[in-house]
């Protein structure tokens, strides 16, 4: 089925190259070092819904900490293409409040996110203005699904020191577990306060993942039973992907009136 939006492209350095569309904002592929280092699922519907793959927005609501639609209404809106930079090429997308996102969520705002590409790096902006008369308090994130190998050869370094809520454990907090990550079964978790990039390392391919403005880090593999009752993936397909994710969850964002916030999330081919 066709996309909703006619897919936007981004001609970086070298091989680089990155595609996304209009609806939702949402990167869908980036090409660098002759592989795809984002996964988009084959089963994605792109008829309406939300896409499953490369980078939705989750705003103003990540997962249901909230009244509104599980994970916003940001991924499944069409937002505004903006003018390219002829200084520095970038696809970038903006979207504000209407009487629709008001009945969801009853604040005004302006909400931009910018793909700039550089040799061997990525990165994924996005900016979000107060623009009501009171304060307003978001959840935010970067859902990216990382492109592997095997799941089985996969391991996530950087978290080895950091205690986490383990949501498919219904949030219980769990204590630092000492060793890189591995993925063995359903794994859905949010770290809190994480300051240091993570490495992704998948047989002989490593992607650094930083982030600057995003406060936590989620880090999601569906495991083999969900992943083949999701529709939109099936099964066997969790063992192509991890995500790796960019968010301010554990503390919601609160914005005064006029009042901005900004974050990044940056991905680095290390080999």
């Amino acid at each position: 089925m066709a996309l909703p939006d006619a897919p936007l492209r981004l001609a970086g350095p070298a091989d680089s190259q990155a595609q996304a569309t209009a609806f939702g904002a949402q990167l869908l592929s980036w090409h660098c070092r002759g592989r795809e280092r984002l996964y988009l699922s084959p089963r994605a519907d792109f008829s309406g819904a939300a896409i499953r793959g490369g980078v939705p927005v989750i705003f103003p609501q990540f997962a249901a900490r909230g009244s509104g639609p599980r994970h916003g209404f940001a991924r499944t809106r069409r937002w505004r293409v903006l003018p390219g930079d002829p200084q520095a090429p970038r696809l970038a997308f903006a979207f504000e409040d209407d009487e629709a996102t008001r009945a969801l969520w009853p604040h005004r705002f302006h909400a931009e996110l910018e793909i700039r590409a550089e040799p061997d790096r990525l990165h994924v902006g996005l900016g979000v203005r107060n623009r009501g008369e009171e304060a307003c308090e978001f959840t935010v994130a970067l859902h990216t699904y990382l492109c592997v190998d095997d799941l089985a050869g996969v391991r996530l370094e950087g978290l080895e020191d950091r205690p986490y809520l383990d949501s498919a454990a219904g949030g219980r907090a769990c204590a630092a577990a000492g060793t890189p990550l591995r993925f063995d079964g359903e794994l859905d978790r949010i770290y809190p306060d994480v300051r240091a990039p993570l490495r992704l390392c998948d047989g002989a391919h490593a992607l650094r993942v930083e982030a600057q403005g995003f406060a936590d880090a989620v880090v999601w593999n569906p495991g083999a039973a969900l992943a083949a009752g999701l529709a939109d993936l099936g099964e066997g397909e969790q063992r192509r992907f991890v995500c790796v994710e960019a968010g301010c969850i554990a503390e919601p964002v609160r914005l005064a009136p006029d009042e901005s916030w900004h974050g990044r999330q940056t991905l680095i081919v290390e080999r």
